[in-house]
């Protein structure tokens, strides 16, 4: 041990979890997924309802450990205070801990919130929106609507043909192949409010 480059060691297992870690940072604005555990990022467990228990060993703790022992170990080795196996020992606990402290915020303030999304929870079918474009009658045209608490769009087309322009308030009748079919939403708001007129006066 006492002819290997320490600090090389040291050094790149400090940039090898950085690296990790800012990859796992900007791969989660792209919603990337590495490994069997999906959380915007690097990591190793579950996702869903059921199950909310990820793996001590994954890719966050991974990144965290190596971070940890390889900063210890490099700070510790130049400090030259300390023998190589002591410094060895102290930068493995020091990795471990790091890593105990990812693990414990992903299975106390993470884990807790995921969940898996049903086929209700992204139905389409049925969902009123507005136009940001406007729709020709054989065109295509962009529905801005909310679910689950977030903006979205969809790919739409007039059902029956007719032009609608931007800012239009519609409902969506089918789904195929990634494209909406929508219609007026005036025209069934309208036939509901003569449904109630009708009811009130009987």
């Amino acid at each position: 041990m006492s002819g290997w480059d320490w600090n090389a060691i040291y050094l790149t297992c400090f940039a090898v979890g950085l690296v990790l870690s800012f990859v796992s940072f900007f791969g989660g604005a792209l919603h990337l997924s590495i490994g069997k555990f999906h959380l915007h990022g690097l990591a190793n467990g579950t996702h869903g309802h059921s199950s909310h228990a990820a793996s001590p060993l994954n890719g966050f703790t991974l990144m965290a450990f190596l971070c940890w022992f390889g900063g210890t170990g490099y700070l510790l080795h130049e400090a030259n205070i300390f023998g190589v196996a002591l410094i060895l020992f102290f930068s493995v606990v020091s990795g471990l801990a790091g890593a105990s402290l990812v693990f414990w915020f992903l299975a106390k303030i993470l884990m807790p919130n995921e969940r898996t999304l049903e086929q209700e929870d992204t139905e389409i079918i049925g969902m009123i929106g507005r136009l940001n474009s406007s729709l020709s009658a054989k065109g295509f045209g962009e529905m801005l609507y909310s679910q689950n608490g977030a903006r979205r769009c969809v790919t739409v087309r007039s059902e029956d043909g007719s032009p609608m322009e931007r800012g239009c308030e519609v409902l969506v009748m089918r789904y195929e192949r990634g494209v909406a079919f929508v219609r007026r939403w005036e025209e069934f708001e309208t036939g509901l409010l003569k449904e109630q007129g009708a009811g009130m006066k009987q």
